[in-house]
């Protein structure tokens, strides 16, 4: 019998209280209303009670100070486990952003350089060629690239790669027969790539794309680590992420979450891709994504946001320096790719929203229609988790369920952002 579950409020200060000055504050103390809060937890229940999603958590940070963290609804459906605030989560693409963490590392180090060529570091890319069109007989013809794709490239979606699953291009249709995220390691996973041309010229559009995957491969050329080691290494341990990794070891697996999609008749089903050999999670994969293999929970990844946007410390772990977060959090798209032409899912490349490194910034929010501040930086992961961190108004939001992209997916990020500013009552307080 499934267990009905309701609204369920947990203060998990365990991890949070060592880095959150002085644990939990009242909501007015940094000029956030309760009752305004009240509507958040509303929204939330709301899209739980609807079953559009199973549950969720979710946590508000202030000054650095932890302002709200709640869960609602259940981890898992069949079983009835209330969603509890440790829930272990797949952040999917919010795995980039950390993958742009450890790319900023590798560039203080100097290690590589914005305008350099990925062919420096992927030889088998030194000869890609760029799709044409589909001569008479229904072959691909193909052009020499304006320039070779540069790092900076890689970095903002601008490079001529693509993902696949998200268009229907002839270059996209042979992303899905060579399978390049189903290689068995990253080396053969640019292999597969490097038998692949561009989808367009390098710098002429905005395609969401394998580019942070490629980025993990390079990591690991230029630390002489494999991906997860150096993530461990240089974010997870001096962040104290204790909890965010490739797999979920045995004695974590009682805290993942059960993902869901939307079945044909709009409900909850359990996911395909949960059950499938290469999403189990319960070992280290082969070919480690840097483009959404993570998993994490709430407080880690705030952990994360709240580093980038104390600019590059927290607790006294340097991780990168100022520089180089505003760097990685500034736009690069110019301005011919800011048309509204270019998008992924609700998240379109616009006036006042572009994208720095391995994540979207609001550099105009008002131009963008939106609420947050002026170089709010964030993105979302596949199952619906989000985030956003806010230098204008310092302020960080984590909301993590799992319900995966496609049929019925609700859009957490945007049903959040209207409660939590209208609950910021005092701004400058």
């Amino acid at each position: 019998m499934v267990m009905k579950v309701r609204f369920l409020a947990v203060l998990f200060l365990g991890a949070v209280s060592a880095w959150a000055q002085g644990g939990q504050v009242k909501p007015e103390s940094v000029g956030i209303s309760p009752a305004g809060l009240g509507r958040l937890h509303e929204a939330m229940q709301r899209v739980v009670d609807e079953k559009s999603v199973a549950g969720i958590v979710t946590l508000l940070m202030r000054h650095g100070k932890l302002v709200d963290m709640r869960s609602y609804g259940a981890k898992d459906i069949a079983s009835g486990a209330p969603m509890t605030n440790d829930t272990i989560f797949r952040i999917y693409s919010m795995t980039k952003p950390v993958t742009g963490v450890a790319m900023m590392i590798l560039y203080e180090e100097g290690k590589w350089h914005p305008s350099d060529p990925i062919s420096k570091f992927i030889p088998e890319f030194a000869d890609l060629k760029v799709f044409k069109g589909m001569d008479g007989s229904g072959g691909m013809t193909t052009e020499a690239p304006v320039h070779p794709p540069t790092m900076a490239e890689l970095l903002t979606h601008t490079a001529g790669f693509t993902y696949g699953i998200f268009g229907s291009t002839p270059v996209d249709r042979l992303y899905l027969a060579k399978s390049p995220l189903g290689a068995p390691t990253l080396h053969d996973m640019m292999q597969r790539l490097a038998g692949v041309p561009l989808l367009y010229q390098p710098g002429s559009k905005w395609v969401y794309s394998v580019s942070m995957d490629i980025q993990g491969y390079i990591i690991e050329k230029l630390s002489g680590k494999t991906l997860p080691e150096f993530m461990e290494e240089r974010i997870f341990k001096p962040l104290r992420m204790t909890d965010t990794a490739f797999f979920v070891p045995k004695e974590k697996r009682a805290r993942f979450a059960t993902v869901y999609s939307g079945g044909a008749d709009g409900k909850l089903v359990v996911s395909g891709e949960a059950t499938g050999p290469k999403a189990d999670y319960v070992s280290m994969p082969g070919a480690p994504s840097g483009g959404g293999g993570l998993v994490s929970t709430a407080q880690d990844y705030a952990r994360f946001a709240q580093m980038l946007l104390n600019h590059g410390e927290l607790d006294g772990a340097r991780i990168l320096s100022p520089a180089s977060v505003d760097l990685m959090t500034s736009n690069h798209l110019p301005a011919k790719l800011l048309t509204g032409e270019f998008s992924i899912g609700k998240e379109v490349m616009r006036t006042g929203h572009g994208w720095g490194y391995d994540l979207a910034v609001f550099n105009d929010p008002a131009a963008a229609d939106e609420a947050v501040g002026k170089g709010t930086f964030y993105w979302e992961g596949a199952a619906a988790t989000w985030f956003w961190a806010d230098p204008a108004n310092d302020l960080v939001f984590v909301g993590m369920t799992q319900r995966m992209f496609g049929n019925g997916q609700p859009p957490m990020n945007h049903f959040s952002r209207g409660p939590v500013y209208g609950a910021l009552v005092h701004p400058k307080m």
